[in-house]
C-alpha cells in the first residue's frame, strides 16, 4: 500500500503545482476573477489531499490492518477527481451547472477521511 498512495499523493501534489502555475499565469486574462477562486480552491484542495494520501500511505506501514486506511485512500482519490476536477473544468468552460457535482467530491473527502480516522482509530498499540 505504501508504494502505490505514496505515488499516487506526490503525482496529485506535482499535478498541483502545475495546475497552480497555469492557474496563475496562464488563465488571468482568460477566465473571471470568480473562474479563477474556483480553479484556485481546487488546486488548493488537491494539493491537501494529495499530501494526506502521502501521510495516509506512511500510516500504512505503522499498523496492523491497513484495510480501511486503503478504503480512506481510494474515497480521497475519487474526492480529489470530482471535487478539484468539476472545479477545473467548470473554470475552463464557464459552465456553472458543473457545481453541482463538486459537493459529491466534497462528501467523499469527508467521507475518506472519516475511514482514515477510522482505520487509525481500529488499529490500538498493543
Amino acid at each position: 500500500m505504501f508504494r502505490k498512495y505514496f505515488s499516487i499523493g506526490a503525482i496529485c501534489a506535482a499535478l498541483a503545482i502545475a495546475l497552480g502555475a497555469f492557474g496563475a499565469h496562464g488563465l488571468k486574462e482568460i477566465v473571471s476573477e470568480r473562474m479563477l477562486q474556483n480553479f484556485e480552491t481546487g488546486v488548493r484542495y488537491q494539493m491537501y489531499n494529495a499530501l494526506g494520501l502521502m501521510l495516509i500511505a506512511l500510516a500504512s506501514t505503522m499498523v496492523k490492518d491497513y484495510k480501511k486506511l486503503a478504503t480512506g485512500a481510494i474515497l480521497i482519490i475519487i474526492g480529489i477527481i470530482i471535487f478539484s476536477g468539476s472545479l477545473y473544468v467548470m473554470a475552463l468552460t464557464g459552465k456553472t451547472i458543473l457545481g453541482a457535482i463538486t459537493p459529491i467530491g466534497g462528501v467523499s473527502l469527508i467521507a475518506g477521511w472519516i475511514f482514515v480516522v477510522w482505520g487509525i482509530a481500529a488499529n490500538k498499540a498493543d
